[in-house]
């Protein structure tokens, strides 16, 4: 008399597993083949270099728009640019500029509006009232805290071409 053993888990008579048996045992799981472990991991590191690369652009072009405003339309959008740096522009008011122990203060006009500037640093050589500049800082209170003031050419262009710069008064520099 002849005893049958048992067969396997999973064998059944067709050589396919057995859907009743329940799953093979652990050390039977196939591996996921080699390509497969490979292309997820350059899909995990191709993720990655994009997310960087997007955040880099982001940051990168966030701070290489610095947009300028008008001081009429500064003023209106103060509540919205909070302590936000930007760039202020305007046309420097005559009579206002005060030279300061750490810069100066002078205000800006553009219409109707003028706006307080303090700049904390040395004014470039070509400041002076009654021509258009723009002051890069954020409003504190009701005054624009600056920390640069820009105009539009450096004393070397004035020195080699003469009588090219107009202010807005009409002078000639």
């Amino acid at each position: 008399m002849t005893t049958a053993l048992p067969a396997p888990p999973g064998a059944g008579p067709s050589g396919a597993g057995d859907p009743a048996a329940g799953p093979p045992p652990a050390d039977r799981v196939p591996a996921a083949p080699a390509g497969h472990r490979h292309t997820a991991r350059y899909v995990v590191v191709g993720v990655v270099l994009v997310g960087a690369l997007v955040f880099l652009m982001a940051k990168g072009l966030g701070t290489a728009l610095n947009f300028y405003l008008p001081a009429d339309q500064a003023v209106a959008q103060k509540a919205q640019l909070g302590g936000k740096t930007f760039n202020i522009e305007g046309v420097v008011q005559p009579g206002s500029i005060h030279s300061t122990a750490s810069g100066v203060d002078f205000v800006v006009t553009s219409g109707a509006t003028h706006v307080a500037v303090h700049n904390s640093s040395s004014p470039p050589q070509l400041f002076q009232a009654d021509i258009p500049v723009i002051a890069v800082g954020h409003f504190a209170g009701d005054v624009f805290a600056s920390d640069e003031i820009l105009v539009k050419h450096s004393s070397n262009y004035i020195a080699q071409h003469p009588g090219r710069v107009t202010a807005p008064n009409g002078s000639k520099q």
